[in-house]
Formats: structure tokens, sequence, C-alpha cells
């Protein structure tokens, strides 16, 4: 207990709340223009996957829609500004949930740990130094805090890397799939095209990104390989990003990472950037800009500022009484056992979780499964013995058609849909059976639900296995 409260800079905590805003901006005006505004995936008239539990979680019509998302944007801006950042953390933290629970078809790893990072914004005081707050309010000011705000954001970080890495330890990876499939896709990419089209660069980045999950964090934590770490995960990140589509994650984990490094990390950077600056070709560089009436006009409006908060008395030494702490200790306590044992909880089903995906989401197993699916439903009406066969693509969009033949709670969901659509044409005591097929990593198709079952009379239980969905070794 006593590390958790030894005090550290707060440079570190300021430097990623800045990156924090920048990359939430980003983050929500993507969504919002192209999920939204042409993708149309938050229309409230259509019809959406949702999470068990947040079924109650709906869009909003226009021009709701968009005044919500622009809400939360500027919550971010003023996040990275520290301006009225307990609100506006708390403003974005449930935006940014919103967005997340209205369309299960979205979800994305990188999504979900932003989720937990947002709200734990919210306690840490990423505001007490070098932020509008502070200037309005100098008593907010700080230059110390207590080690445990900076461990929640490194544990955060450990536990993407190393349940990542261990998710990886499987036959299909250590085969080099599903990143062979992949790969062979991206064959015409200009440049790079001939080299993804080499068998060896899959296993290379398979067994390359498996110790990079692994073992970084280690890395990081020992001082001495600190650099290396950092090159690593800026060549992994690169190489994703030219590869896939994967949005703020690789920023947001090179952010992360540098939290690993000495807490005055930020200070020690600014003040090698003067001393370049203050010399040769920086000085030269200044005396340019010095000739541009817009850049005087900032640069005298920066060092104004910067002389206001050098006046700011610091204070170093906070003391914390004995529940206080406790009550920290409890609550990381908590957090940190949810994400210990979420991603162990694929253990409990029968089967592998990479086919039935009963504990795959929250789990950190990224990029492990590649699936494609075919299927339509059957709908029965018992009392006359008429039955009907539907076609998903005529009710879902693109993207919901892609998803849910390899996603059971999805293709439940549907089935139920189906269901309460049909009765309300008349149909009277309706049964839906599903006729799907599926097939993992390259491997041939096999039927994965039961079509024998009645969907609509099954319920979905996060904590137990559902029992038609066929193993993926069965005779058929």
């Amino acid at each position: 207990m006593k590390q958790l409260f030894q005090p550290i800079d707060i440079a570190s905590l300021v430097f990623f709340r800045v990156v924090f805003g920048i990359l939430a901006f980003a983050d929500v005006f993507g969504t919002w223009t192209y999920k939204h505004l042409y993708m149309k995936a938050f229309d409230p008239d259509k019809f959406h996957f949702k999470y068990y539990g947040f079924e109650w979680v709906h869009p909003l019509p226009e021009p709701f829609m968009s005044i919500v998302f622009i809400v939360v944007m500027i919550a971010a801006i003023l996040v990275a500004l520290g301006k009225w950042y307990k609100p506006a953390t708390l403003v974005f933290a449930f935006g940014f949930a919103y967005f997340f629970l209205i369309e299960k078809g979205y979800y994305l790893n990188h999504a979900y740990l932003f989720i937990w990072i947002s709200f734990a914004m919210f306690f840490l005081p990423t505001n007490r130094a070098y932020s509008l707050d502070v200037l309005k309010k100098p008593s907010l000011h700080v230059d110390k805090i207590p080690y445990c705000y900076l461990f929640i954001l490194q544990f955060m970080m450990g536990v993407v890397y190393f349940f990542g890495g261990i998710a990886k330890v499987n036959k299909d990876w250590l085969n080099g799939l599903p990143l062979k499939i992949w790969l062979k896709q991206k064959d015409d990419m200009p440049i790079l095209g001939w080299l993804w089209g080499q068998e060896w660069v899959a296993y290379f980045m398979s067994y390359g990104g498996m110790c990079l999950d692994l073992f970084i964090v280690f890395l990081l934590i020992y001082k001495r390989t600190r650099w290396l770490a950092l090159a690593l995960l800026v060549f992994f990140h690169l190489t994703n990003l030219i590869v896939f589509l994967i949005g703020i994650f690789p920023y947001l984990s090179i952010a992360l990472s540098l939290l690993f490094f000495e807490p005055d990390f930020p200070r020690k950077t600014i003040a090698t950037i003067k001393r370049f600056f203050s010399k040769g070709v920086g000085l030269k560089f200044n005396k340019l800009l010095d000739k541009n009436f817009l850049t005087r006009g900032i640069k005298e409006e920066c060092t104004t500022i910067s002389k206001k908060y050098q006046s700011l008395t610091p204070f170093t030494k906070v003391v914390y009484n004995p529940i206080y702490k406790k009550t920290i200790v409890a609550v990381l306590v908590f957090v940190c056992s949810i994400h210990i044992l979420l991603p162990l909880r694929h253990h409990y089903f029968p089967g592998d979780v990479a086919w039935t995906e009963e504990g795959h989401r929250y789990s950190w197993r990224m990029m492990l499964r590649s699936k494609q699916g075919y299927g339509s439903f059957k709908v029965k009406e018992s009392k006359t013995g008429k039955s009907k066969r539907i076609k998903p693509k005529d009710y879902l969009s693109k993207r919901q058609s892609q998803k849910i033949y390899g996603h059971p709670d999805m293709i439940l969901q549907f089935a139920h849909y189906i269901r309460d659509l049909k009765e309300a044409e008349g149909m009277e005591d309706v049964a839906v059976y599903a006729d799907i097929k599926l097939k993992l990593n390259g491997r041939d198709y096999k039927r994965f639900i039961d079509p024998k079952v009645d969907l609509a009379k099954e319920e979905w239980e996060f904590f137990k296995a559902s029992h038609w969905i066929m193993p993926m070794d069965s005779e058929q």
C-alpha cells in the first residue's frame, strides 16, 4: 500500500489528459461522420443488436443524435484543455458509453478499453496542473500526486497486452492463422503487396505479435529496456496501421506505454525542445516565426499564460487519512479483479471460444479468428404448420449481416426479433429455426447452430453455455 501513495510528478498524467482528449475527439468525430451520417448505423428506425442488460439503450432521431455527438466532442476538447474537467469527463464517459452500447455489431476491444479509461479519468487529478481550471483557480494546482493514479492506467495497458498474448498461444495462431488469410487478401496493395503475399511474413507477425504482447509490459517496467520496448511498439503499431484499419488504438497504446517512463518525462522533453529552439537551427526558425504577426501574437499570448502559471504555488505534499487510502485500495482491487477475471471466464464454457464466442468479448482476444458464414432462418407457425424462409440481409445492414453468422448471441437476438415481428403481423405461437454454416480460420464450412432447436423459446445467459451451438468437431 505504501508504494501506491508515493508522490510522483503529475506531468505524465497531464500529458495523457491532453492525448486522451485529442484521441477522444477524433474517435467520436469519426463515429459521427462515418458510422452515423454516412453508414446510418444509428438509425432509430432500424434493428440494432443489443448488449444483454442494456436493451433499453436506443439511438435518438435527428437532429438530437447529432447534438449528442457534438456535445460529447466538445466535452473531449474540454478534457484536453482541463476546463470544467470533472463535468466534462463525466459527459464524455457517459456519451462514449452510449454510442458503444447502441450497436453490438460495432464492438471493438479498444472502444471497450476507452470506456474504462473514460470513467477512470473522472477520478484522476489530471487537471491539477497545466489546465484552464488551474489558471482560473490556482489553489487546485499540485505538482505531485500519489502513484496510485498512474498505476491504474499502467495496469489497464498491461492487462490488454498480457491477456492478448496469452490468447495467442493456440494452435491456429502458431500456424500463422488467421494472418495468412488476411495478408493474402492484401497482396494487391501498392509497394508492399508483394511482401504481404510471402508466407513467412504471416509467421513472423504471428510469433512477433505474440511475444510482444506477452513481454512488452516487463520490458517497459525495466528501466534499461524501455526505449527498446517503445521502438518495438511503434514498429508493431505502424505495421498494423498499414495493414489493418484499427482506429485510435495504436496511438492510445503508445500514449499508455509512455506512462511507464519516468513521470517527469514530459517536462524533460519540453526542456529539450526549448534548448533546441534557443540555438542553431531553432534560433533561425524562431526569427522566421517572429516575422509573422499571427505566430508572434500566439507566442506572446503563450508567454503571458506561462508566466501566470509559473506564479502558482506548488503543493508538493498531500496527506491522506487512512480511510481515504483504504477506499482507494479497495476500488483498485475491485477494478483490477474485474479485468483479471473477465478474460478468464471463457474457460468455464465447453468448446473453443474462437468457435462458440462464449466468453470472447471483454477478454482482449484480438485479431484471432477469421470467420465466414451463411444461412437463413425458418419461421414456422405451430398452429397451422405454415413456414417461411428469412434471409438476414433483408433486415440487416451490411455490417450486421457480416457479423451475425459468427456470433450466437446475435443469432438469438435476430431470431427473437423475427419472432416478435411475425407475431405483430398476426402469426401465433411462432417458432424460429436457424440453418447456419460457418468456417473458422480457413477450415471447411460446418453447421454452427442446431437446426432442430426453436430459438424463439431460448434465452441467453451470461455464464451458461448455449446447448444449441454445435461443437466444431461434431459429425454433421
